[in-house]
């Protein structure tokens, strides 16, 4: 019996197909690598997001008011809060700051911490530093940032006398100079803040994002 062989235009037939399967095949395994990584980027996203939520209301929980000391204070640029430190209770006092920087080009949320003071001079210099971080950051403010998550624009309301208002005129007086000590009695806590971010489109979660903090308290329920 005799054999036949391929021709020469059967094997560039094969060698074709096979050629345009395996560049259909790349274009079908990279397109689920792209997938994959938009899909990761998009969890870390979210992850982060609401981590800093949670370190928002954690922060917020743990204000402590001293005599003759700022608890709280909204300058329209950043919120800073003297907070208790939830490592050990002999550690001391820290002070806390959010604000809105752009980044590289880009709206950042960031989170700044002092290191722990145990003087209320320490605690007046980490309350000033703060104000200047929030408004022109050197290089050493800078290292004890955190970045939270991309942010377009944020407002921050306080929930007194049963409505929702500007900070920086609910109590009917403007706020003393950053870093300067009050005068008179300390202002009242508000009843509630409320958080409103205006998150990038091309984020996981876009849009406005709303987030109500109540004083703990006041305890009822109350939102």
């Amino acid at each position: 019996m005799k054999m036949r062989g391929f021709t020469l235009i059967e094997l560039l037939v094969a060698v074709g197909i096979m050629a345009l399967m395996a560049g259909l095949s790349w274009r079908g395994l990279d397109g689920m690598a792209r997938t994959h990584t938009q899909l990761t980027q998009r969890a870390d996203q979210v992850m982060a997001l609401q981590a800093g939520l949670a370190q928002w209301a954690a922060d917020l929980d743990a204000v402590v008011q001293l005599p003759n000391t700022e608890a709280l204070d909204w300058d329209g640029r950043a919120l800073r809060i003297t907070r208790r430190s939830t490592v050990a209770s002999g550690d001391g006092l820290l002070v806390v700051a959010w604000t809105r920087r752009s980044v590289n080009g880009t709206g950042q949320w960031l989170r700044w911490q002092s290191p722990p003071v145990t003087t209320r001079g320490a605690l007046q210099t980490a309350w000033a530093t703060a104000a200047q971080w929030a408004q022109n950051p050197g290089e050493a403010e800078r290292q004890r940032e955190v970045p939270v998550a991309a942010l377009d624009e944020w407002k921050v309301f306080y929930y007194r006398a049963d409505a929702w208002t500007n900070p920086l005129s609910s109590d009917g007086a403007p706020p003393p100079p950053s870093g300067d000590k009050p005068v008179g009695p300390e202002p009242k806590l508000p009843d509630g803040i409320r958080l409103v971010l205006t998150l990038p489109a091309s984020d996981a979660i876009g849009g406005i994002l709303t987030r109500d903090w109540v004083r703990i308290s006041l305890g009822g329920g109350k939102s």
